[in-house]
């Protein structure tokens, strides 16, 4: 297979980028998407040039770490695929691959592919903690949870923190993201205890790290690689108004009752 690409190359965030053009020739269609750029930075190193810089660690789907935005979508053609996972079949013989950054104010370029993604670990430690009774280990379902909750729980958990759904929203927004692991806690008893606080403080530090509101398109669920539902969005809305709502009702001690 042989291809063009068209890779974003900016030497930092201070710095102007633009976009290259690469050929390649002779790549296995059986070769995953970062395997083809390893080629790619080999080629280059040879040659005397500079590699591409960009993000990947797991190579398994489970980090988060390889997202791309690949011929106008994040992370690429295949629906429910991180980039790592993503395989030069995909694509045919003489295409042209565009392939770009995150783009978000909140998420600054540090070179060239790679971007700045440390708001999602300002955003959970914003959350806090879950308050836990330590000693010995609890006995198995000590504490009943419905089927239901446990299960939807653990879909709101496959949250990979990529940042593909920021990527893909006009507007830039982390509601998704955000939403995911409020869910993830507000659904478990265990999580219960500071679930008020929690959703407060999580969206107001994802509103100061400079990221939009929900636009409602479902471009978010689309594009996530793990296919976390929008109704996470629902669900830390009204724990949010449910939160700020029995924040505002005075106790007994405060009324003097």
């Amino acid at each position: 297979m042989n291809l063009t690409l068209k890779i974003w190359r900016q030497k930092n965030a201070g710095t102007k980028g633009k976009f290259e053009k690469y050929k390649l020739t002779d790549i296995s269609t059986e070769s995953s998407f970062l395997e083809m750029l390893d080629v790619l930075n080999e080629k280059l190193i040879n040659e005397n040039q500079e590699p591409i810089a960009f993000d990947h660690d797991c190579r398994e789907g489970i980090c988060g770490t390889c997202g791309l935005y690949i011929n106008g979508r994040p992370h690429g053609p295949e629906k429910g695929t991180t980039t790592c996972q993503l395989h030069m079949r995909k694509f045919k013989d003489g295409d042209v691959i565009t392939i770009e950054p995150w783009r978000a104010k909140a998420f600054p370029i540090v070179r060239d592919l790679i971007v700045d993604r440390s708001a999602f670990d300002l955003i959970l430690q914003a959350g806090g903690y879950t308050s836990v009774n330590t000693g010995n280990a609890p006995d198995a379902n000590s504490i009943p949870i419905p089927k239901l909750d446990s299960d939807r729980a653990f879909e709101s958990a496959a949250c990979i923190g990529c940042g593909a759904c920021v990527a893909t929203c006009k507007n830039a927004s982390a509601m998704l993201f955000v939403s995911a692991k409020v869910s993830h806690l507000a659904l478990l008893p265990q999580g219960r205890i500071e679930a008020a606080e929690r959703v407060q403080k999580m969206v107001a530090k994802m509103d100061e790290l400079g990221f939009g509101n929900c636009t409602n398109t479902y471009a978010c669920e689309m594009e996530c690689p793990k296919n976390i539902s929008v109704s996470n969005i629902a669900r830390m809305n009204r724990e949010f108004i449910k939160a700020k709502i029995f924040a505002e009702v005075p106790t007994a001690v405060e009324t003097g009752d």
